[in-house]
Parts: structure tokens; C-alpha cells; sequence
């Protein structure tokens, strides 16, 4: 069972990466699966992906704080809303444009009540000026 959890932690993990290159795949929740996975399967594998930098710029700071950038919340919330648009315009069944309308209220309500969103760090922020005139 555990090489099972192994596998699906890179398969996750190879789809989060092609979201990072492909705005229509979205990145986070593979991401977390391939970490969920990882944890289930390995503390090796789950100690390597949490100190890779696809997992500290994707997904540490709402690992540990329930919080995202603005930036990142629009990464995710973007490509799934045109999706979403897109089986809402080529659905002919009333239920299931229903369905998809209260789906995209709920994700925007979870991502904009339930998680915190946080100012971008910026590593070089202190920059100096020489001031000779």
C-alpha cells in the first residue's frame, strides 16, 4: 500500500508541475494530494516534496497559515472559473447550470472568507540608493 501512496505522490505531484506550465491545469490541489500521498506513503519522499521550491512557493505559507497571496488565489481561481463558464455555456441540463453557478459561488466564498490572503514577500525588498551628487 505504501509504494501505492509513493506512485499517486508523483503522479500529483508531475500533474502539479504541468499546472504550474499550463494556466488551465491548476496547480495547488495536486500539489497538496501529491503531498498527502507522500505523507501516507514515505517520511522521506514527504520530507523531500515539503523542501522542494515547487512546494515552498506553491503551497508552503497555506500549509502553515491558512493563507495565500492574492496572486495565488487568482492563479487557481482563474483558469477553474473559465471552465466552469465553459460547461455552464455548453450544458443544456437547467440542474447542472445550477449546480455549476452555486459551485462558483462557493469556491469564491471559500477562497475569499475562509482563507486569509497575505501580502507578497519579497526577498529583496531593501534596496539602496546612492545618493552622490
Amino acid at each position: 500500500m505504501r509504494a501505492l501512496y509513493i506512485v499517486l505522490g508523483f503522479l500529483f505531484m508531475g500533474l502539479g508541475i504541468i499546472g504550474v506550465a499550463l494556466p488551465i491545469l491548476p496547480t495547488a490541489p495536486f500539489l497538496l494530494l501529491a503531498a498527502f500521498f507522500f505523507a501516507k506513503g514515505s517520511q522521506k519522499f514527504h520530507n523531500w516534496f515539503i523542501s522542494t521550491k515547487l512546494y515552498k512557493k506553491h503551497l508552503e505559507s497555506f500549509v502553515k497559515s491558512k493563507a495565500m497571496t492574492l496572486k495565488s488565489k487568482l492563479s487557481i481561481l482563474i483558469p477553474v472559473t473559465i471552465m466552469l463558464i465553459l460547461a455552464f455555456i455548453f450544458v443544456n441540463n437547467l440542474h447542472a447550470r445550477i449546480a455549476l453557478v452555486v459551485l462558483l459561488i462557493i469556491k469564491y466564498f471559500y477562497f475569499f472568507v475562509c482563507i486569509k490572503t497575505i501580502k507578497e514577500y519579497r526577498e529583496n525588498t531593501n534596496i539602496e540608493f546612492d545618493e552622490q551628487k
